[in-house]
């Protein structure tokens, strides 16, 4: 039973589609169907079910992806003791990040991490918190920067720095000709937030209604792109964290953001990972790296 022969299982598992899943693993669609057959005849039973139509896995091979995820997971895991104990910023590291952080923090720190550890190679992976802690608890990810607090569980959660909230409002609203807002001054507002399932939402919507603001029920956005357009449209104002403002914002945008007055309201950014991991050295030069570019101290957990 050869690694190659799990990863293309793992795969089709996850594609549904043979030439999805030979395209994923940079292999002809024969090769790996072929492939999957020998396993098949290695173990003595039917993973995958073949028709014109369409692949379907059966229960055998379900359970068998599923392991072979762990498997894959550990085998990388002993090629990264090996390559650490040469080098703790060298080798492969797949990191996940939150979708309210990646955009606007990776081109930040990036550069300075392929300068600093260029034998560091970073596999990027961006989605909402409770699929990057499954896929964590999974050994899927190695490391995750996202907003706290979460669920813990076998987990080691270090924070890294507090991000403030600015509040973005169209170009022509009364408060754009204000140096800073008031949070006592978003009462009575409707304000935009993202969709369910995002962690900002939540610290946006406790910010909100504890300044006697209310949720624009009409419209909840994918992405904080959506709201910043939407925002330059005229339709309302929302939350931004200072991550996402324009550092030198052009005179004629459509946006105008205010900072708050102290104690301005903000969340707190850090890193989790998992307890034991022989990868803490590593983890802990990443989250100095991240602390450095963006401007922030450290803040108690």
């Amino acid at each position: 039973m050869k690694l190659r022969d799990l990863e293309y299982l793992v795969a089709l598992d996850e594609e549904g589609h043979f030439a999805r899943a030979a395209g994923r693993c940079f292999v002809s669609q024969p090769t790996l169907s072929g492939q999957l057959k020998k396993l098949e005849e290695e173990l003595g039973v039917v993973l995958v079910e073949r028709s014109s139509r369409q692949v379907a896995m059966t229960g055998a091979g379900r359970a068998v992806a599923a392991q072979a995820r762990r498997v894959l997971a550990e085998a990388r895991e002993i090629k990264g003791i090996a390559e650490g104990f040469h080098d703790p910023m060298a080798g492969a590291l797949q990191l996940g990040l939150i979708p309210t952080v990646a955009p606007y923090l990776l081109p930040l720190i990036m550069p300075r991490l392929q300068a600093a550890y260029p034998q560091l190679k970073l596999w990027l992976h961006e989605q909402q918190t409770h699929v990057l802690m499954e896929r964590l608890r999974n050994a899927e990810l190695d490391l995750l920067l996202l907003a706290l607090p979460v669920p813990r569980h076998d987990f080691v959660e270090v924070a890294l720095f507090r991000e403030p909230f600015q509040l973005a409002v169209p170009r022509g609203d009364p408060l754009a000709r204000q140096g800073q807002v008031q949070i006592a001054e978003l009462k009575g507002r409707e304000v935009m937030l993202l969709e369910e399932g995002h962690c900002l939402r939540e610290h946006a919507l406790d910010v909100c209604l504890g300044a006697g603001a209310s949720e624009y029920g009409a419209f909840h956005a994918t992405s904080l792109e959506t709201l910043r357009h939407m925002v330059g449209e005229g339709m309302g104002v929302t939350l931004m964290p200072q991550l996402a403002v324009p550092r030198h914002p052009r005179a004629d945008d459509a946006v105008h953001y205010l900072p708050f007055a102290p104690p301005a309201p903000s969340r707190r950014i850090g890193m989790l990972y998992r307890k034991g991991s022989y990868r803490a050295e590593t983890f802990a030069r990443l989250g100095r790296e991240v602390v450095a570019v963006t401007g922030n101290s450290v803040v108690d957990s």
